[in-house]
């Protein structure tokens, strides 16, 4: 596709009045605050408006040589004072209202952040993070634009033309008001036609901008496979590749934007002559005075430059608008998972586990999990083994209730997982997982995650516990060493430590191991097989395995084949049954022999 063909992206987004309305409660939070920065905006726009009503008057006396030394004086402070006031209203009104603007600011993004962590898993595994963080950038810098010029740039531009449209009509000729009228309204028309052509465009760069931050963020996320790869001018083509759209967009914007002012200044400029010429005419005919020519000009210009300003302030708050609808979109994004209105805090007790009857699909044609039936007693521990995509993971999703079942049910201590709060669900589930994902932060920072607030004593008793106390105090830095993005300075045996202290700081009554150590090496698997058992001692544990020389030890073995139970026992029975399972181990072991020593 050309550059130049580009089509702008469909909107499903908010309505703008709609946008403009959820901003309101952040207002009504500071009303006082409102009440007197509009006030205080009011007084500055009637001392704007005075100051060419007392330049008048300084004129005209003028010409009054017995007045000329006390009254010109008097209107002269008068003039310097209105002057003042104008100015300081606006500065004491911008003061008093920042606390308003930063706080609607800080109150949407904390929203938007917490809707995204209470979207379901379906939505994260969709979800392009470098165009999601763009649109809440762009959105939250739109808010505080819209406040501020909306409260304080079109109400008062409309306040003033208001005031100067009335003196007009009382002081002078209609003639005045009309040509005003009619240069207000094709200026107004104008503006807002091609303002709504325009923003067709601007959508159009924030899509393209999304989707090159989207490319932008992905790619370096995923430095080492672009380097296995040596992809680096791959990369770079394809992030040119939306770059050059988004060019030919900005290009059609700026051009827009050039060709809109011009016009504004043709009818501003069109405008005032008439009006100055009608205003010279008055004054020859000797039915104005030169101060009412003045008052005139400088009324025309005082009103007209923030009209041009308007335009520009217009043309902001409906990019800002654009800027926004992606932001407020993702606040209609569907929670799927919600907690019940009569939701109750989970009573753990001895943290039995039941899964009934549970039926579960991703999609309607493809379902994982048909009637899976098990228990896992108090204190003991259960291991699923079988083949890749056999369902094993999906159990420990379901039981953390990142998805609900669609038939059966799971509890947890005689509880309907569906009916307690997902909060305290989460927080009795400890897990330690396959790949484990740490913060770009510190050592401690990613141990003390499993249970913020801990003393640093506690931290370290649960690094010694899962035996990496010792390399973690031969770092250069000790626990305050950075692991690098998601973790990539760590080792594979490393990480996994980490991921259990920080699992034994968090304490669970249910602890899960989703093929904890199936990305490591033999001995790496063997030392953290030894932590893994004893951090489940006296815990309710689901093992999810695929080698299964790990699980040999769990009270009961559940083998899935194709979303179904196929066998259960322990892992003498399983291999005296001399079905699926001892047909998976004999094939390990052959594995296992054949491995070549390097």
């Amino acid at each position: 596709m050309r550059p130049s063909a580009i089509h702008p992206p469909r909107n499903t987004n908010r309505a703008d009045w709609q946008t403009l309305r959820s901003l309101l409660p952040y207002l009504l939070e500071f009303k006082w605050r409102v009440i007197v920065a509009m006030s205080l905006l009011i007084f500055s726009k009637l001392a704007n408006v005075s100051v060419p009503l007392v330049l008048k008057e300084i004129i005209d006396a003028m010409d009054k040589t017995k007045s000329v030394l006390v009254v010109p004086v008097f209107l002269v402070v008068g003039y310097g004072v209105l002057r003042l006031f104008s100015t300081l209203f606006g500065e004491l009104r911008d003061a008093v209202f920042a606390n308003v603007t930063q706080r609607a600011i800080r109150r949407v993004a904390l929203k938007v952040f917490e809707h995204l962590h209470s979207l379901s898993l379906r939505f994260h595994l969709d979800r392009q993070t470098g165009g999601v963080s763009r649109d809440i950038e762009r959105g939250t810098r739109g808010i505080g634009f819209l406040l501020n010029f909306t409260l304080f740039n079109i109400l008062p531009t409309l306040l003033e033309i208001g005031l100067v449209a009335a003196i007009l009509l009382k002081k002078y000729s209609v003639w005045f008001a009309i040509i005003t009228f009619i240069t207000l309204v094709i200026y107004i028309v104008f503006t807002l036609f091609i303002t709504e052509w325009r923003m067709v465009v601007r959508r159009t760069m924030n899509d393209l901008d999304s989707k090159a931050n989207t490319r932008a963020i992905d790619s370096l996320l995923n430095y080492e496979t672009v380097k296995y790869f040596g992809n680096e001018q791959y990369e770079a083509n394809r992030y040119d590749h939306h770059m050059e759209h988004w060019e030919s967009a900005a290009v059609r914007n700026q051009t827009s934007l050039a060709l809109l002012n011009s016009v504004q200044s043709v009818i501003i400029a069109i405008g005032i002559t008439a009006l100055m010429l009608l205003a010279a005419d008055q004054v020859v005919k000797g039915k104005m005075t030169v101060g009412d020519l003045v008052l005139v000009n400088v009324f025309m210009i005082q009103l007209y430059m923030p009209l041009h300003f308007l335009g520009f302030v217009y043309r902001e708050i409906r990019n800002s608008l654009a800027d926004m609808e992606k932001m407020f979109s993702l606040l209609d994004e569907d929670r799927e998972i919600a907690d019940a209105p009569d939701a109750a805090v989970l009573q753990v007790g001895s943290g039995e586990v039941r899964f009934e009857q549970v039926s579960f699909s991703y999609a309607p044609d493809r379902q994982i999990l048909f009637n899976v039936n098990f228990e896992i007693p108090a204190g003991h521990k259960v291991a699923v083994v079988g083949a890749s995509g056999a369902g094993k993971s999906t159990l420990s999703r379901l039981l953390f209730r990142f998805y609900d079942v669609q038939q059966g049910r799971i509890l947890v201590n005689g509880q309907d997982i569906r009916g307690v709060t997902q909060t305290s669900l989460r927080a009795a589930i400890g897990i330690v997982p396959q790949d484990t994902v740490l913060f770009n932060d510190t050592i401690y920072y990613n141990i003390a995650y499993g249970c913020p607030g801990s003393s640093r004593e506690e931290i370290i008793a649960a690094a010694q516990a899962a035996h990496i106390h010792d390399f973690i105090e031969s770092l250069p830095q000790g626990y305050e060493s950075m692991v690098g993005e998601r973790g990539l300075k760590l080792s594979g045996g490393e990480k996994q430590r980490v991921a259990i202290a920080r699992a034994i700081l968090k304490n669970p009554a249910i602890l899960i191991f989703d093929e904890a150590t199936s990305a490591l090496d033999s001995k790496s698997e063997k030392a953290i097989q030894a932590e893994l058992r004893a951090i489940a001692q006296n815990r309710t544990t689901l093992v999810i395995a695929h080698r299964l020389s790990t699980v040999v030890d769990a009270d009961q073995i559940l083998v899935m084949d194709k979303g179904r139970i196929a066998e259960r026992g322990t892992h003498r029975e399983l291999l005296a049954h001399n079905k699926l399972y001892a047909q998976m181990w004999n094939l390990q072991k052959q594995e296992e022999h054949m491995q070549p020593v390097y």
